[in-house]
């Protein structure tokens, strides 16, 4: 039997793959899984950045429902549960590493939760994201496509189960490219390969206060920003970065 993740790590670029065919639902050790190689790349010092994307044609239909209709929980096993699906989302999310989402093909429910959760969203034009819980006993999700949709799209597809294709999330702005399927990695690659060049003081400290102003008004957010600024000029990257564009150099990255 696979695994449920695949983890490889190259050129300080970690890829994560969810693996269990042939649509990637969410089960138990997927979710386990997700957080176990999650948790490790944040504190990984030969991982930089980091690709999230699915093995086949789907990148995650959501919950197991198969796995749902069978079980018969104990008291105390569906809050469990809950829980550990809240945990999954969070372990991508507050990764210290940046998290490019390579969506090769359709995400739903909690598989777009899963999305939403990354930093940068690149999709093959196959993807679709979609809510289709209205349809099959479930509810959730809204909150997570709520950081991706608009107020009445996100609502057309709670209420109606619609699923938007990958040509228009790109049209409207939603994801960052939609690429044909042989492009899509190459192009999460280069990007991930970009953003693994720069200072990986400077990115943790990006990603952290890209996570923490999100929810902050603009006075408070900017004001952690200053924060961030006053640290990191403390770190010899800081320096170093402006010296190289000062000097037309590339610069040099110190580790921590």
């Amino acid at each position: 039997m696979n695994e449920p993740i695949d983890l490889s790590i190259e050129d300080y670029v970690a890829t994560v793959t969810l693996n269990v065919p042939p649509v990637n639902a969410q089960n138990v050790a997927l979710m386990e899984g997700l957080i176990a190689a999650f948790d490790r790349i944040s504190d990984d010092p030969d991982v930089r950045c980091v690709i999230l994307t699915g093995a086949g044609k789907v990148f995650s239909a959501g919950a197991d429902l198969k796995s749902r209709v069978k079980s018969s929980p104990e008291p105390g096993v569906q809050w469990a549960h809950l829980r550990r699906v809240r945990e999954t989302f969070y372990a991508v999310m507050e990764c210290r590493k940046p998290v490019i989402a390579a969506v090769n093909g359709p995400a739903l429910g909690a598989g777009l939760a899963l999305v939403a959760s990354c930093d940068i969203v690149l999709v093959s034009e196959t993807a679709h994201f979609g809510l289709p819980e209205i349809n099959v006993g479930l509810m959730g999700g809204a909150r997570h496509a709520l950081r991706l949709f608009g107020h009445s799209l996100a609502r057309r597809m709670v209420l109606t189960g619609y699923r938007v294709p990958g040509p228009e999330l790109y049209r409207l702005g939603i994801v960052e490219d939609c690429l044909a399927p042989d492009e899509l990695m190459p192009a999460a690659r280069a990007m991930a390969q970009d953003i693994a060049s720069k200072s990986p003081h400077a990115i943790r400290l990006a990603k952290r206060t890209l996570g923490s102003i999100e929810n902050l008004s603009l006075r408070d957010g900017y004001r952690f920003e200053q924060n961030m600024t006053a640290e990191y000029s403390k770190h010899p990257d800081s320096r170093e970065s402006m010296m190289g564009f000062i000097e037309k150099r590339e610069a040099r990255h110190f580790e921590d």
